[in-house]
């Protein structure tokens, strides 16, 4: 296998796969105002109700410094209330507005859309799913040695 070929490489792929999918949302979340990112905190939130910065950014795979501008944005737009912990004002805790709660419904059909556009069967999602989990396990053990 020539490792100098573009298509040889993981990384490339899997970038180009992210970027396809995400094209694949645009149409639902332009629907409802959303950027992918934002769909992404609400995701969290709506599993969770509220969350720190820090916890959320661990969730998502995000630095405080990309996470504060969008949720700023998202507060803005009344999806989320951001608010400082009394006893650290250091920390931030962000939970949902009644009209981030309210786009959950909304969104509820998303995952559905997607997955009929898609083409996949429930079993080949469910497969590739596992797989993507199973590889990003074996990257962030390397990563942390």
């Amino acid at each position: 296998m020539d490792m100098m070929k573009l298509s040889n490489h993981l990384c490339f792929s899997i970038y180009s796969l992210s970027r396809e999918i995400n094209k694949m949302y645009r149409p639902f979340l332009d629907e409802l105002n959303l950027t992918y990112t934002q769909y992404l905190v609400l995701l969290v939130l709506w599993e969770r109700e509220t969350s720190s910065i820090k916890s959320l950014g661990e969730a998502l795979y995000l630095d405080s410094g990309t996470l504060t501008p969008l949720l700023k944005r998202m507060a803005d737009r009344n999806l989320v209330n951001r608010k400082r912990a009394a006893d650290d004002e250091r920390k931030v805790y962000i939970s949902l507005t009644e009209e981030g709660q309210e786009l959950k419904e909304k969104a509820t059909e998303i995952p559905v859309k997607l997955i009929e556009k898609s083409g996949l069967t429930k079993e080949e999602l469910t497969t590739a799913l596992s797989d993507f989990s199973g590889l990003l396990d074996k990257i962030q053990d390397a990563n942390s040695k």
